[in-house]
């Protein structure tokens, strides 16, 4: 098998899967480096009653503690929706190579809004989108 940014991006919308069943909206992050998986996330805001534990957050906190550090670079972060203006702050922090998504955000997305990545950030939207938007949706049309 091909590990490529759709594998890894599947992975993230595993993730996703997981916030939904958890009635969490579902959002999923995977943080890869050298092909290898070394943190995963999904959303825990109402679980931990937190507006800051977006998937993206949980992440980053998690690849710092597996690489005993606060910096990940050599890292790919793949979310299945557009980071938010908060997540973006923390990704610049954190000067990840790379982020790739899935759905853009147009109403809270950090691109949408004008905030930029770290300079030698790469970034790459658009990456299953299609599946990413699907869940969404399915998950706020329940809670209509």
């Amino acid at each position: 098998m091909q590990i490529d940014d759709e594998y890894f991006m599947r992975k993230a919308l595993e993730e996703a899967e997981a916030a939904y069943a958890a009635d969490e909206v579902p959002v999923g992050a995977v943080i890869v480096i050298d092909q290898r998986i070394i943190a995963r996330g999904y959303n825990l805001t109402e679980r931990l009653i937190d507006v800051t534990a977006h998937a993206e957050m949980q992440a980053i906190t998690s690849a710092a503690n597996f690489l005993g550090g606060k910096y990940l670079k050599g890292c790919t972060l793949y979310v299945t929706l557009e980071p938010c203006v908060m997540c973006m702050g923390a990704l610049y922090w954190s000067q990840i190579d790379r982020i790739v998504f899935g759905a853009e955000d147009p109403k809270r997305g950090a691109l949408c809004c004008g905030v930029e990545p770290h300079p030698k950030t790469k970034i790459q939207g658009g990456v299953l989108a299609q599946e990413a938007t699907v869940l969404l949706q399915r998950f706020f049309q329940k809670k209509r």
